[in-house]
């Protein structure tokens, strides 16, 4: 059957499930990934997971089946946050003393109920760019290939993930209380046992798995969803026993979001600011490495605390090879995906990076936002995302970059970042919607305007509707 390109995107596939994403392109992409494996000499069982949305299911058993049928054995893991896939990569025990050849998560991560899609490793290596045109091409072509029927199993990995974290964190060191929203995902359950090994007293806000997300769409890196945990954090403010901050994880658990206890949003970039902190002096003059989307004051301060600030694409695959490339012991994005490699295993896990800042900001008996008090907050808007069909975005960006080039410093690692000397403005292409994502920042609210309006205007002239 067709299989439609534009749900093969930079670092995972995804798109609406019901008529993008069926039980026949599951079933497409598990033939295709036989024959990559077969083609790069990789054999072995993989492991199969989804996160819970209710179209996971006929999709996982499609996935299953055609792996089967090409002679690939599969380790269904059921239903598990994202980051526990790629932790159970790495579990020898899993397989009785051997690792996995690859795994396959069906998710759709942050992205509405009506998407669903798969994120895809060939060892513990995220496949993106050209690896995942390739699965593509080969669907294309009609190769295949056959053998021995494979043989299905389970295996519950969250057990053993739960104690890896749990036995690296340790208790906390002093008595703090935190406020977590399970966003109703598949992270939920393992967040909570990990806070219970820790010590951590916390109260849950939307932890029952539903895959509908009924209570606000499973996105912390947009402040709407986080207005109950927000409206919780201030108002624990006036019990005896007041939160710390609140916490989120997205659907897949994944990314962590960040509520201070003034109930204001802490971005990814100045959560990633105490990561840098607590990590660097062990390691000195490290790459920190993030992304286009965070704030100057992310660079300043990774420079204060003695490492050396790296921008990069955004996307998980594309940050965790510039990591492995680098050796970089931490990495983040502005959306809340955190990458530690210090301690833990380099890949970006909501569960984990919540219990390393709760464990950082219990360590030093003082308040979140005293923590950050010395990093600036420079005018700024959110990430905006505005609809732009996926045979335009691209060549926005690219004209983008043209055009402002002539006046600006542009960076053009990740679309197109124009430099203002007291601000700049972000143009690029959502890896993962139909979308332009755009943010800026200044050192004034007057210039942030006039930054945002000199943009904002050349896009309409493009035809972009903001």
């Amino acid at each position: 059957m067709p299989v439609p390109a534009s749900i093969f995107r930079e670092y995972d596939v995804r798109g609406v499930a019901g008529t993008e994403i069926l039980p026949d392109t599951a079933a497409a992409i598990g033939r295709a990934y036989a024959v990559l494996l077969a083609d790069r000499g990789v054999s072995g069982p993989i492991l199969v997971g989804r996160d819970n949305r209710p179209s996971g299911t006929a999709l996982r058993d499609a996935l299953v089946e055609a792996l089967l049928a090409s002679g690939v054995s599969v380790v269904d893991v059921g239903v598990i946050p994202t980051p526990a896939m790629y932790w159970s990569l790495r579990d020898e025990s899993i397989l009785g003393g051997a690792l996995p050849a690859g795994g396959i998560q069906v998710t759709a991560s942050h992205n509405p109920p009506e998407y669903n899609g798969f994120k895809i490793c060939v060892g513990t290596h995220a496949l993106a760019g050209d690896a995942i045109q390739e699965l593509l091409h080969i669907h294309e072509q009609g190769r295949t290939v056959g053998g021995a029927r494979g043989v299905r199993s389970t295996n519950d990995p969250i057990p053993r993930y739960v104690d890896d974290m749990a036995t690296r964190l340790g208790r906390v060191k002093n008595p703090i209380r935190v406020i977590l929203d399970g966003a109703n995902g598949s992270g939920a359950g393992a967040m909570t046992a990990l806070l219970d090994r820790m010590g951590v007293e916390y109260r849950c806000l939307f932890c029952e798995s539903d895959g509908t997300f009924p209570n606000h769409l499973p996105d912390p890196s947009v402040a709407a969803n986080l207005a109950q945990l927000s409206a919780a954090v201030r108002d624990s403010q006036a019990t005896n026993a007041p939160a710390a901050f609140g916490i989120a994880i997205d659907g897949d658990a994944d990314r962590l979001g960040v509520v201070g206890p003034d109930g204001a949003m802490v971005w990814g970039d100045r959560v990633l600011v105490l990561f840098a902190r607590d990590i660097l002096p062990r390691h000195p003059g490290a790459p920190v490495i993030y992304d286009v989307k965070c704030s100057d004051a992310l660079g300043e301060a990774i420079t204060r605390a003695g490492g050396v600030p790296t921008m990069s694409q955004t996307g998980h695959s594309l940050i965790e090879a510039r990591m492995n490339e680098l050796h970089a012991p931490l990495a983040g994005e502005l959306s809340g995906h955190m990458y530690i490699a210090d301690g833990w295993h380099g890949f970006d896990d909501g569960i984990y990076s919540a219990g390393r800042l709760i464990a950082i900001v219990a360590a030093a008996g003082a308040s979140l936002g005293s923590l950050l008090a010395d990093v600036p907050e420079y005018p700024s808007t959110p990430e905006i995302r505005v609809a732009c069909p996926d045979d335009r975005k691209f060549e926005i960006v690219k004209a983008t970059v043209a055009h402002f080039a002539a006046a600006h410093p542009v960076e053009t690692v990740d679309g197109a970042r124009v430099g203002f000397g007291d601000g700049w403005g972000l143009v690029r292409a959502s890896n993962t919607q139909p979308a332009l994502s755009m943010r800026f920042e200044a050192r004034s609210e007057a210039r942030l305007a006039e930054i945002r309006g000199e943009m904002e205007g050349w896009l309409r002239a493009q035809g972009v509707v903001l």
